[in-house]
């Protein structure tokens, strides 16, 4: 007893050396923290850093900075980074490239105009100090970001160009520290500004040309092993970062342009990006967080008044000139208060950058211990403020509605979104599944209903019980993307009587389909299967074949019938496809008729949705190979069908979907049958009053002027 007693006393003794022991409190803290202060209203942000400073060697000395804790710590202001650069929303920003390069030019400038004369003059600071200084003033650590993106404001604009200004100005600053180093040196020549550029380019063409390449032939590969994807995306962001040090850069460049360059390879509603969000914010952020605390001296307070007057001073001047630069940007850009904050919250926050800046400095002998001291009391201060003001702003907005621009009529009906997967072949279910959870709206209550349908014979019994267990698969695939499912198994004479009769059960509104691939299936429009499907349910329907992983398309290729805008469907399809696009961030070339375009482009400027949309007048459906010229391989190749009877459709429509399937075999490709009747489904007392004999006989009357006019021109030459 008295052993064990006095191995707890050793292993207890102050600093912690044991790395488990260390680790389970670290864990224990990131726990903890955010729900003790959540009580109090406080962020958990502040909590993870005021625990840093507690436990910190300046604190209670539980723990040192050892090499471990500065591993975790750099991996988590990288995962930071990474993070940052993969939500960025690169149809967002490419919109408003010109906002962010303003609100970058604003937020570097106006630190450095306001603090290198305070500096300079107030504090007879030397140039090179009042340069460095002022520079850190214009730094930005994005340690707020955890908070918009929980709050699903991501992709809000206001968000889009504060991030796309961070990494410029921090760029720029981080060219002002290596020119100010290399004048301290006397070092600042012609050979300095050669062998800048050519790493920036040499660096540019590794992360942007090479890696995306590499990336879309690895997830080809390995379409189906998701833990290997996601060592590839850690292997990529860490060789990222090391390749901004060798570069000339600090790492956290290399992070941030290795979640642009993986930008569009991993949609955010995949199950790899789950698994990049949950392990960096349960771990390595946090993490970061708590080793910014560690390194925050408190007691530099009490010795003397020259220290307290330099943290006032610095955390007034940093905290107005960001306050400032957001002020001008929503004057400029006209946008709301709420937005505003946001902006400044994101970028208050003085950490990672303004650290490397400082010891840097400090040890090139640019600054002196006063400046170090009071830039350490600048990051806690900074941080708190940015915190508390990121989460308010954030929270108006979300109770404001202001994050969403979606009415309420359509906001319900998305709430109640219900997607029904019929699964024939399990084999080939994997990127049928993936295509839904990319398109399934995460605000449905509903979740998605995987059906297979088991022939009622004496082993129905047997075979549902099997069809059961290959389908948890699917479910643990969903799961991993934090997607619901319901596995419905059912007995039925044939596969189209079930689906079509749980899809009225569940009142599905969303039926997908695979493309079947037996010889003949064109034979007519699709083989008699799916043909009943479509003739025999109002939902709207999508028949999906994906001859690539969803990441490797690179244009959307859209075929609309005219008067496609006049059924039902019509929105819903519209809503599926914008997410398809800004998901893969793919533009979309539209065929079609000009008013299908032009509401088409309409219903997704009200949805404040952004994407390059090209249009092509298209309106000769008999010549539809026409096409072929312009569609690559790795387009995704859409088409809007239509019903028999349906007010959009044409006959033409068979003749098109036949020869997409015979002469785009390598082409990944969709076929949409939007929904038909908005409120009912079809009973059987409207079969009997069917418009099908009025619809073949006008397609006979078709086809005899067809041959008519053939003959006729024939007899003229």
């Amino acid at each position: 007893m008295l052993y064990f007693f006095k191995q707890l006393q050793e292993q207890f003794t102050l600093p912690l050396t044991n790395p488990i022991l260390i680790f389970s409190l670290i864990l224990l803290i990131i726990l903890l923290s955010p729900i003790v202060l959540k009580r109090l209203r406080i962020p958990g942000i502040i909590g993870l850093i005021l625990s840093g400073v507690i436990i910190g060697p300046h604190g209670l000395n539980i723990l040192e900075q050892t090499s471990a804790v500065e591993l975790f710590s750099t991996i988590g202001l990288l995962y930071i980074m990474f993070i940052a650069g993969l939500e960025l929303d690169l149809n967002e920003f490419k919109i408003n490239q010109h906002k962010s390069i303003i609100y970058g030019m604003l937020t570097f400038l106006l630190p450095i105009i306001i603090g290198f004369p305070i500096c300079y003059y107030g504090f007879g600071y030397s140039f090179n100090a009042s340069s460095l200084v002022g520079a850190m003033f214009a730094t930005q650590t994005l340690i707020s970001y955890p908070i918009v993106s929980r709050f699903g404001l991501a992709k809000n604009q206001a968000v889009a160009i504060t991030v796309g200004g961070t990494i410029l100005t921090d760029t720029a600053v981080l060219i002002i520290l290596s020119i100010i180093k290399e004048n301290q040196l006397g070092e600042l020549n012609h050979e300095f500004w050669i062998r800048t550029t050519i790493s920036l380019i040499i660096f540019s063409i590794i992360l942007f040309v090479i890696i995306p390449r590499i990336a879309t032939w690895f997830f080809r590969k390995l379409e189906n092993e998701k833990y290997a994807q996601y060592i590839f995306v850690l292997s990529v962001v860490f060789f990222a970062a090391f390749l901004g040090t060798v570069a000339g850069f600090e790492p956290i460049i290399g992070a941030f342009a290795a979640g642009i360059a993986l930008n569009r390879l991993i949609p955010s509603s995949s199950a790899l990006m789950n698994r990049i969000d949950f392990i960096g914010n349960t771990l390595f952020i946090p993490f970061f967080l708590i080793s910014v605390g560690m390194l925050v001296d408190v007691n530099v307070i009490f010795n003397g008044t020259t220290v307290i007057i330099v943290t006032v001073v610095f955390s007034v001047v940093a905290i107005f000139s960001k306050w400032l630069a957001a002020w001008i940007t929503q004057i400029s850009f006209h946008y709301s208060r709420d937005q505003r904050q946001i902006i400044f919250g994101l970028s208050n926050a003085h950490a990672a950058e303004t650290l490397a800046i400082i010891i840097v400095g400090y040890r090139a002998g640019i600054l002196n211990q006063d400046i170090l001291n009071g830039t350490i009391l600048l990051i806690l201060i900074s941080s708190i403020v940015a915190s508390f003001a990121t989460e308010r702003a954030a929270k108006r907005m979300v109770i404001s509605g202001e994050s969403d621009q979606l009415d309420s009529k359509t906001l319900e009906i998305m709430k109640h979104e219900h997607i029904l997967l019929p699964v024939a072949n399990v084999d080939n279910m994997h990127k049928l599944l993936e295509f839904v959870m990319l398109i399934k709206d995460k605000k449905a209550v509903h979740p998605v209903s995987v059906l297979t349908v088991v022939p009622n014979n004496n082993e129905a019994e047997f075979n549902m019980i099997k069809s059961r267990k290959k389908l948890e698969d699917f479910v643990r695939q969903a799961s991993a993307a934090e997607i619901k499912t319901n596995v419905i198994t059912t007995i039925d004479h044939n596969a189209l009587s079930g689906i079509t009769r749980i899809a009225r059960e569940i009142m599905a509104d969303l039926i997908v389909v695979g493309w079947p691939q037996r010889t003949g299936f064109f034979s007519k429009i699709l083989n008699e299967k799916t043909e009943n499907i479509i003739n025999y349910t109002d939902k709207n329907l999508f028949i999906s074949y994906f001859a690539h992983p969803l990441v490797a398309h690179k244009r959307i290729i859209l075929l609309t019938p005219p008067l496609a805008e006049l059924e039902p469907g019509f929105e819903f399809w519209i809503k599926k496809i914008s997410i398809i696009a800004n998901e893969l961030t793919s533009p979309i070339d539209f065929y079609g008729d000009k008013k299908t375009y032009d509401d088409f482009h309409k219903a997704l400027k009200g949805r404040n949705i952004h994407i390059t949309i090209t249009f092509h007048l298209f309106e000769d459906w008999e010549d539809f190979l026409v096409l072929s010229r312009y569609i690559k391989s790795d387009d995704l190749l859409i088409l809007v069908g239509a019903r028999k009877g349906s007010v959009s459709y044409l006959s033409y429509l068979d003749t098109a979907v036949v020869k997409i399937n015979k002469y785009f075999q390598k082409n990944s490709k969709i076929l949409i049958y939007p929904q038909q009747n908005e409120h009912a489904e079809k009973t059987e007392s409207y079969e009997e009053v069917s418009s099908e004999p009025l619809v073949k006989s006008m397609e006979a009357i078709e086809k005899l002027g067809k041959g008519i006019g053939i003959l006729l021109k024939k007899g003229k030459e």
